[in-house]
């Protein structure tokens, strides 16, 4: 897969200078690159106890994001998911440490253990006092001896590091990060492997399938599981979880894997907020991505039980850009809509063939969802099907509410309906036409010249024209056939949504933006959905 990197040899040294050219002068590092990849505080003076972490590159922003006033003092970088040799950690402790001493805090990795406790050794033979705590907060692999550690590595980052900036000395710093390691907890979940650069990409993943419980460095889960939902994934993480919480107050740590979305972070955040599979979760650090796997597609959550003074450690301000804060957790406030725009409720009234006329309506459009998605992704953004299935859902949904037997007000409710449920330009449009056939039924047309005037006011707003490559190449001739009956209709739509494949140049709509090639031999997903409207409606003999 391309990456928007110059070679794999010099990724490392080259993303840490990327780095410190934009930290405001708050970095620097260590002049050894290559073999020496050691970043530290640029206005450390050594007067209190420092704090080292650090291990294999691709976890950012771990841990170069997190030195600065109140976190690290120094990271030692490896390269992508090595650890970091001996002298580069032990150039990173005599840099930093003084009569305060130093603590290491190292993720249960067999590398890191053996360099970084080898380099304690060798620092503590210069005289300096130098402690190490191991983090092993995953609980997929509970048989495992030596649990591995992962992103509740910055639950120890924060607390140490807002201790230490305190003025505390180097015995509690060393307990208290101890205690956060011994009760929290972190668990996985992806829905694909990380690209390690200059190797192809493991697809072990099936679509419809998560991996629960894999590690940060590309490691395969602990198990595949079907996945459905966000809520379901976050459920079933929370889940496994749960024997592993503790008691009291909680603090969970949302953590993006790399290259989940943020609209999907913000859905995982809302379904961690309101699952209540654990009790008393009232605080959140994130969702942000924290401790990565390159371009990992998943979550993880971490939890700590924590009392009055790791919360008030945890929510000390700190100038780092990377740490996202911790944040009381809460339920969405809901307040009124101004005067004016309060939904107008229609007087609903019954009529059983107009209630399965639009029924059928809508189920035409909600079952062509993935092929109009389909279409649309070669002119557009892939959500044409999306776009219009979802206003179906609303629409099927409001029939027992639409005053049926009333077409001038059914018009308008349909209108006012679409406008509320129905997103993008198209929603707009639909709108406008409903409400327009509406106000035309009222002053006594009839059907097919009230939809006609609906059609006139949307070109009118809209700009559109037979020709421009949109929904009207088809919804146009269909309404002029019309009078000739549904299969006249159906075939004069089809004609024109045919047509549009050949119109290489559109006027209207995302599809201008695209070149004439890309939209060559693809029907306009409006038309499409329109001729399928018109085609399944002469089917049926509905009208």
């Amino acid at each position: 897969m391309a990456q928007f990197i110059n070679s794999k040899e010099t990724l490392v040294t080259e993303a840490i200078d990327g780095m410190l050219c934009t930290a405001g002068g708050r970095l620097a590092r260590l002049d050894g690159f290559p073999h020496i990849k050691v970043v530290v505080r640029d206005d450390w003076n050594r007067s209190g106890v420092a704090l080292v972490s650090g291990g294999g590159s691709g976890h950012e922003p771990a841990h170069v994001g997190y030195v600065g006033k109140g976190m690290l003092t120094a990271a030692v970088c490896g390269d992508v998911f090595a650890s970091p040799s001996v002298d580069a950690v032990l150039a990173g402790i005599l840099a930093v440490s003084g009569p305060a001493g130093c603590l290491l805090i190292v993720k249960n990795y067999t590398g890191d253990r053996l360099n970084f406790g080898l380099a304690a050794e060798r620092a503590r033979a210069y005289g300096i006092k130098v402690s190490m705590v191991i983090v092993d907060d995953d609980i997929a692999l509970p048989d495992l001896p030596q649990a591995r550690g992962v992103a509740g590595t910055l639950f120890v980052h924060k607390i140490a590091g807002a201790l230490a900036e305190a003025g505390a000395d180097l015995e509690t710093v060393t307990a208290a990060a101890r205690r956060v390691i011994e009760k929290m907890a972190s668990l996985g979940m992806s829905l694909d492997t990380c690209t390690v650069p200059g190797s192809p990409k493991e697809d072990r993943i099936a679509p419809g399938k998560a991996e629960l419980g894999l590690g940060i460095h590309g490691e395969s889960g602990v198990e595949l599981v079907d996945f459905t939902t966000a809520r379901d994934a976050m459920g079933l993480v929370l889940e496994r979880l749960k024997a592993h919480s503790g008691t009291g107050p909680k603090v969970a740590l949302l953590n993006n894997l790399g290259s989940a979305t943020p609209l999907e972070m913000a859905v995982l955040s809302k379904e961690l907020a309101q699952a209540g599979v654990i009790d008393d979760i009232r605080y959140l650090v994130g969702p942000a991505p924290m401790m990565t796997s390159l371009d990992m597609r998943g979550f993880s959550v971490s939890l700590l039980p924590a009392d009055k003074e790791e919360l008030a450690l945890l929510q000390t301000p700190v100038e780092i850009r990377d740490w996202p804060g911790c944040q009381p957790i809460g339920q969405p406030t809901v307040v009124p809509i101004p005067d004016g725009l309060t939904p107008i409720k229609p007087i609903p009234s019954e009529d059983a063939g107009m209630n399965a006329f639009l029924t059928r309506c809508c189920d035409v459009f909600i079952k062509a969802e993935t092929e109009l998605n389909a279409l649309d992704a070669q002119s557009g953004d892939g959500d044409t099907g999306s776009t219009l299935a979802g206003a179906a859902r609303a629409l099927k949904a409001s029939i027992p509410r639409l005053p049926l037997a009333d077409a001038t007000q059914l018009y308008r409710a349909i209108g006012l309906e679409l406008s509320q449920t129905m997103g993008g330009s198209s929603g707009v449009l639909l709108a406008i036409f409903f409400s327009a056939a509406g106000d035309a039924a009222s002053s006594g047309m009839g059907h097919v010249d009230a939809l006609k005037a609906g059609l006139e006011r949307v070109q009118e707003v809209g700009g559109a024209r037979p020709g421009d490559r949109t929904m009207i190449d088809a919804l146009a001739p269909a309404l002029e056939a019309l009078p000739q009956g549904l299969a006249a209709a159906a075939r004069a739509a089809r004609e024109g949504a045919d047509r549009t494949a050949t119109i290489t140049r559109a006027r209207a709509g995302r599809a201008s933006y695209v070149s004439g090639e890309r939209l060559r031999g693809h029907n306009d997903p409006g038309a499409e959905a329109v001729a399928r409207l018109f085609e399944h409606l002469a089917v049926t003999g509905q009208a």
